[in-house]
C-alpha cells in the first residue's frame, strides 16, 4: 500500500486548568490515513474533534504522540517549517465568510498562495478562474466580496482556494454544518466530484458531527467520545452493527 498520507499515533492534549484538575481533551488516539481516503471524525460538540484538528494542524502543541504527514514528523514544527506544512494540508471551515478577509474579494483570497509562490498576476487569475469553474462557479464570482455571495457559494469558493496550492490533505471541519440540507447536499456532491478526479493526489478528513453524512462521503469513520476513539470501520457496518453505547446514540439520534 502507498505510503500513509496522515498518521497519528497515541495522540494527546492535557489542558492545565488554574484550581481545577488538569484536562484531557484528547486521550491517546491513533489513526492512519491513505492517498485517496476520505476518512470520517464524528463526535458531539465537546468530544474532541477541534482540539485534534488544532493539533494535526499545529495550531495546538500536542502533550503527548506524534502527527506524520506524508511520512515527515510534523509533531514539533513552528514558523517557516510550518509554512511548507501547509503547502500539502489545507483546510475548510464551518463559517466560510469569516474565513475570508471581508476587505478583498473571492478572488484575492483565492489567488494569495499563488500570488506568494511567486505566480504572474495573469497567471493567477487565469487559475482563480479555473479553480472558480471546478467548485462550480463563474469566474466573475472572482469579482464578488464574501457578503455580496450566499453561504454555499462562499463554501464553494473556500474549497477552491484551499485546492489551490494542490494540498495532498484537505480537513473539512464542520464544513457543512452551518448550510442548509439543500445546499449541504451540493458541497457533498462538489467534494465527491473532487475526490474522483484527484483520485490519490487528494485525502479529506471529514469532521463532523452527523453519521448519516459521513455515512454518504466517507470510506472509513472514526467514532469520538469524551477524547477517545471509541469505534472505527466502514460506515455502513458502524452504522448496522454498532459496538459501543455511544455510537448507537448517535445512530439513535437520527432516526
Amino acid at each position: 500500500m502507498d505510503q500513509a498520507i496522515l498518521k497519528v499515533d497515541n495522540l494527546t492534549k492535557v489542558f492545565s486548568r488554574k484550581g481545577k484538575p488538569d484536562f484531557t481533551a484528547v486521550d491517546h488516539i491513533s489513526f492512519t490515513m491513505h492517498p485517496g481516503e476520505c476518512v470520517g471524525l464524528i463526535g458531539e460538540s465537546g468530544s474532541g474533534k477541534t482540539t485534534v484538528v488544532n493539533m494535526i494542524t499545529r495550531l495546538l502543541d500536542p502533550t503527548e504522540g506524534s502527527i506524520i504527514l506524508g511520512g515527515e514528523d510534523i509533531t514539533r514544527f513552528s514558523g517557516r517549517e510550518l509554512r511548507k506544512v501547509y503547502a500539502r494540508m489545507q483546510m475548510v471551515f464551518q463559517t466560510p465568510t469569516d474565513s475570508f478577509d471581508p476587505r478583498c474579494t473571492l478572488g484575492d483570497g483565492i489567488g494569495e498562495s499563488l500570488r506568494n509562490n511567486g505566480w504572474s498576476r495573469k497567471e493567477t487569475k487565469d487559475e482563480v478562474t479555473r479553480l472558480l469553474e471546478m467548485c462550480g462557479l463563474s469566474a466573475d464570482f472572482a469579482s464578488r466580496y464574501p457578503h455580496q455571495v450566499s453561504g454555499g457559494q462562499c463554501q464553494r469558493a473556500a474549497i477552491a482556494r484551499a485546492l489551490a496550492i494542490k494540498p495532498r490533505l484537505l480537513i473539512c471541519d464542520e464544513a457543512t454544518s452551518s448550510l442548509d440540507v439543500t445546499i449541504q447536499k451540493e458541497i457533498i456532491a462538489l467534494l465527491n466530484k473532487l475526490r474522483w478526479e484527484k483520485g490519490s493526489d487528494l485525502s479529506i478528513l471529514f469532521i463532523c458531527h452527523d453519521i448519516a453524512l459521513v455515512q454518504q462521503f466517507c470510506n472509513r469513520v472514526l467514532v469520538l467520545y469524551k477524547g477517545k476513539i471509541v469505534e472505527q470501520g466502514e460506515p455502513d457496518e458502524v452504522i448496522r452493527n454498532p459496538q459501543d453505547p455511544y455510537t448507537r446514540h448517535l445512530i439513535d439520534s437520527i432516526l
